[in-house]
């Protein structure tokens, strides 16, 4: 693609997420409009190779009109910066856009109804990778499915590569699963370049050493098991 039509692309890009973000704004299409303070659109590049999907806007995000700014965000961003991503560089999402009361499950019926602005995002950016953060988000692509058989997992559906995981917050209820989150996102920046095609993607260094957790990248990393290299080898022939 020519520097000219990369450009042209962007833009087109920038107004479509902009025209979602003005039709969210305004959308009254299921019951949880009535009690938001703000719609949650989401944020992020607008020429975005991959684009994380959430399940809904909790308190915070909710105050603010941003995607994961509370304590599940931080640890996204911890999670990000470990592979070479911030925000700026990702697009982020939920599945519902308004705030589910008491941060309940998003129901059925709402997010069908927010399914169309998660399509033209989808559709505007036109990202190589979908990663779902949360079972909802997952079975959106594989209903049915359980997140625990599929994390870290990356799969096709239709032509869209998509990567189900944990949501962060499930690490900060069930400390157990933040190892595995941070496992399933170490996989990530290898998987990108070499089967999505994202040249782009920086692997840090203590990564690409294998050593060091986020957060603590002076601290030895869990040795793998005898059957890791057999799982991922499994999960690379799912493509």
């Amino acid at each position: 693609m020519s520097k000219d039509a990369a450009v042209i692309e962007a833009t087109d890009a920038r107004r479509g997420l902009a025209l979602v973000a003005k039709q969210v704004m305004g959308c009254n299409d299921c019951g949880l409009c009535k009690g938001r303070t703000n719609a949650v659109p989401g944020e992020g590049s607008p020429d975005a190779s991959i684009m994380f999907i959430g399940e809904g806007p909790g308190f915070y995000e909710d105050q603010q009109g941003r995607p994961f700014v509370g304590a599940s965000g931080k640890f996204l961003d911890q999670l990000l910066a470990s592979i070479g991503l911030d925000r700026r560089t990702a697009f982020i999402t939920n599945i519902v856009k308004c705030r589910p009361p008491q941060n309940r499950d998003p129901e059925p019926d709402e997010i069908a109804a927010c399914a169309k602005h998660l399509d033209a995002q989808i559709a505007a950016i036109g990202p190589k990778v979908l990663v779902t953060l949360g079972r909802h988000s997952m079975q959106r692509y594989f209903p049915g499915e359980s997140i625990g058989r599929l994390h870290g997992q990356p799969r096709r559906h239709s032509d869209l590569i998509v990567v189900p995981m944990y949501h962060p917050a499930a690490a900060l209820h069930q400390g157990s699963l933040r190892k595995v989150i941070e496992a399933d996102f170490a996989r990530l920046p290898d998987f990108l370049t070499r089967k999505a095609g994202i040249e782009s993607m920086a692997v840090p260094a203590h990564l690409r050493s294998g050593s060091g957790a986020i957060g603590t990248q002076t601290a030895a990393a869990t040795p793998p098991t005898a059957a890791e290299p057999d799982a991922e080898s499994r999960q690379m022939r799912l493509l």
